[in-house]
């Protein structure tokens, strides 16, 4: 059975700390899928090298301008992808040798090899008394559940492209699944894609959220005007486009923070009530998200931390119940929900929002979300290695034993 973890009642392994109290000779592996965007998944890397400061890191592709801001003092490896032409910008063109990328690497001398897996990271192979923990952002969506979405998307000959290698990349994402020890779901709902993809059980844990930055902004809206805000990479799967016929139906103020490759298409159709942040810094994100009416998200997604951030301002949202949302959306408390990704389901969840908008109160919302701290989370994943890593010293046992 799924379940989630709750890292104060795990018992003294549990430890808050930036370090996890491990053996002198650990030696510990994070295998990451690539470093070209500053996402969720970089995020739980970056908490995993709290725990583990003196891990090795690994990666396909890697942007260095992206890591001397973000993680300046970890020295990450590429497999061969990342000397193949043009990859920092193309790396998706060559998913089909990413598979033998990561058998290529020489596991042998790692103890612990922690895989963040939303691309292809968890095929290593590593020595049988080693213990592999794969935290799983999401399975592949492209090659699954999404995969008709991404073709479209792509276009005529990327979308052909992906069609074609698809089979091949579903067949080895399950094979290497059988090399994970443990899988750690950041969602139910991804829990439920890796039984169902996998055949494999996992425990949740939730992301970490940078929940104290979202706290300390001012609600004040960096305008007078109220508004709604989206906010986020502005890509399909995402359905900005909902948001912005909302708000033109509507006639309600709509800011889109962030950019991506639907900028343009998105704003050929926003009417005069929308507009456009693009890309801004991290205080005025936070400031667009704690100004705001509510964020509207209307996207199906794995776990979802914007809204969390938004929520930890003390803003509540307006959300698409399924998938991550569901793990934290409470019904007249942090928001309003709606069960259908269209206009008029979303602008009966605006029109419920609005008749109740004074009886949210920012602290009740920003508590709500107290759970997905860095801090748990840290407590979380170094209670789940201490007991894979004690279970597979047990004397006896030359394998971990599954759930």
């Amino acid at each position: 059975m799924n379940h989630s973890v709750d890292p104060a009642a795990a018992g003294a392994a549990v430890h808050t700390g930036a370090s996890l109290p491990a053996p002198p000779a650990l030696r510990v592996a994070i295998v990451h899928y690539w470093f070209v965007n500053w996402r969720g998944g970089e995020r739980v890397v970056r908490e995993l090298l709290e725990i583990f400061p003196g891990a090795d890191v690994y990666t396909h592709v890697a942007d260095p301008e992206l890591l001397r801001k973000h993680l300046p003092h970890v020295t990450v490896h590429q497999t061969f992808i990342g000397r193949l032409p043009w990859a920092r910008r193309f790396y998706r063109l060559y998913l089909p040798l990413m598979p033998k990328a990561l058998e290529d690497l020489d596991m042998q001398a790692y103890d612990l090899i922690i895989s963040s897996e939303s691309g292809p990271a968890k095929g290593i192979i590593k020595r049988p008394d080693a213990v592999h923990l794969c935290y799983c952002h999401s399975p592949m969506r492209y090659i699954w559940d999404q995969s008709a979405a991404y073709r479209h998307e792509l276009g005529s000959m990327r979308g052909w492209l992906l069609g074609w290698m698809a089979p091949f990349l579903r067949i080895w994402d399950v094979t290497s699944a059988v090399r994970v020890d443990r899988f750690i779901a950041n969602s139910r709902f991804v829990a439920r894609r890796i039984e169902s993809y996998y055949g494999r059980q996992s425990v949740v844990v939730a992301p970490p959220v940078d929940l104290v930055a979202g706290v300390d902004v001012s609600p004040a809206a960096p305008s007078e005007s109220p508004y709604y805000v989206v906010a986020g990479e502005l890509v399909g799967y995402k359905r900005v486009d909902l948001a912005i016929a909302v708000a033109n139906r509507l006639g309600r103020r709509l800011v889109v923070v962030g950019s991506g490759e639907q900028l343009s298409a998105l704003q050929a159709v926003a009417g005069p009530t929308v507009e456009f942040t693009g890309r801004v810094s991290d205080p005025d994100f936070r400031r667009w998200l704690a100004g705001a009416r509510a964020l509207l998200f209307p996207g199906l997604e794995d776990f979802g931390i914007v809204p969390v951030e938004a929520m930890a301002s003390g803003t509540p949202i307006i959300a698409y119940a399924r998938g991550g949302a569901c793990d934290y959306l409470r019904e007249g408390v942090n928001g309003v929900g709606f069960d259908r990704q269209d206009e008029d389901s979303i602008i009966g969840a605006v029109m419920r929002f609005e008749a109740a908008e004074a009886t949210f109160e920012r602290e009740a919302i920003s508590g709500s979300v107290a759970r997905f701290s860095a801090a748990r989370f840290r407590a979380a994943i170094s209670a789940l290695v201490e007991a894979e890593v004690a279970r597979q010293a047990a004397p006896g046992e030359s394998i971990l034993p599954r759930e």
